[in-house]
């Protein structure tokens, strides 16, 4: 991330919104599951779920389209997210 940022600074990109990701969808369980093996423990996930208040207008999909970016010339590549978290 703070590459992409760099490189908005040092570039001529136009200004707006960039997505900055891998551009690979990936489950909050996988983010969990990626904490308890950095941390090295077993894991101890319980599911709740989506309070009713928020169900219509939670976004359940997300994926970070990266073809603004890498257009505005940025190639490099980002760490996967077990990397990110073992960091």
């Amino acid at each position: 991330m703070v590459a992409a940022i760099w490189f908005a600074l040092e570039s001529s990109i136009p200004s707006g919104i960039f997505n900055l990701g891998t551009g690979a969808a990936r489950p909050f369980l996988d983010l969990a599951r990626a904490v308890f093996a950095a941390l090295g423990v077993e894991e101890g996930i319980d599911y709740v779920d989506t309070p009713v208040g928020i169900r219509e207008r939670y976004q359940y999909f997300t994926e970070a389209r990266m073809n603004r970016l890498r257009n505005a010339g940025f190639s490099m590549s980002f760490v996967p997210l077990e990397e990110g978290v073992r960091r």
